[in-house]
């Protein structure tokens, strides 16, 4: 149900909506719709501009609320909540469906198009994005390198890096297991946070021993499914991104210098929560 519906009946059940506010509507007041319809500055005239403007704008606000559910959820984790936990990922896995979606306006862009506007983005591109950093660093992928081209903005700077040595959504998840009893190593709980997570055939073991005997620790093995879930989305956005890139460029050299289409092969390559995944070998 919209929000204008909920607004539609008035004061006394009169079916006639309450039309004459002083100053905005409280509905600006709350959505700021004024400012989010007025964030877009075209630089070219191409039409298509526009499009590919707010969509990206529509990107980064997603970027935004799944930083808010997996914080959220790494929190939880901490507290031992896993209920809690379980919403916030499961309200991700939505939000990540209609983060995925917003490649569509773009997943058919011809070169000739795409190129029209292209000059106007100068050096920008999608790898400068701070929130999708902070994603992906609380999925473990932790680089120190990639707070270079923020160190401009004190603000962002800071916190990135602040992020960069938190425990990422996946470290939670693996000394929630620990506390639980299971087999996690030392070396693996106690890792330098700052640096990329690498697969453990220690951690492998762990995921194995729970899908093989589901009912007994049948709470975490629905961890587990929700996790996959989230990997599952984060690897078809990737592979979004790489084909609507690929159909829009080619192999040309991506905005921003970035090596486009080899990099972001590269990137879909890569297994979110990798042991949730190579575990299943061996159930």
């Amino acid at each position: 149900m919209s929000t204008h519906s909920l607004d539609a009946s008035g004061a006394g059940g009169s079916d006639t909506p309450n039309l004459d506010f002083d100053g905005t509507t409280p509905y600006e007041d709350y959505v700021q719709a004024d400012v989010l319809t007025h964030l877009q500055h075209p630089r070219s005239d191409d039409p298509g501009e526009m499009v590919f403007l707010v969509t990206t704008q529509v990107m980064e606000l997603w970027f935004t609320v799944i930083v808010h559910e997996w914080e959220t959820a790494a929190r939880a984790l901490r507290e031992d909540r896993i209920d809690v936990a379980m919403d916030a990922l499961k309200r991700s896995v939505r939000e990540l469906d209609a983060l995925n979606a917003s490649w569509r306006p773009l997943a058919q862009l011809t070169p000739g198009q795409f190129n029209s506007y292209r000059a106007a983005l100068g050096e920008g591109s999608g790898f400068q994005s701070a929130m999708y950093r902070r994603m992906e660093f609380l999925l473990g992928e932790k680089s120190a390198s990639m707070l270079v081209p923020h160190r401009g903005a004190p603000r962002v700077h800071a916190e990135l890096e602040k992020a960069l040595h938190e425990p990422s959504l996946y470290d939670e998840v693996l000394r929630l297991l620990a506390r639980r009893g299971l087999a996690v190593p030392q070396a693996v709980l106690e890792r330098d946070l700052s640096q990329r997570y690498e697969p453990s055939p220690e951690v492998e073991a762990v995921w194995s021993a729970l899908y093989t005997d589901p009912g007994t620790h049948d709470e975490l093995v629905r961890l587990g499914e929700a996790l996959t879930d989230v990997a599952e989305l984060v690897w078809r956005w990737r592979n979004d991104h790489l084909v609507a890139t690929r159909r829009a460029m080619g192999a040309k050299t991506g905005t921003g210098g970035s090596a486009g289409v080899s990099w972001l092969e590269k990137r879909a390559q890569k297994n979110v929560f990798p042991e949730l995944w190579t575990a299943r070998s061996h159930v």
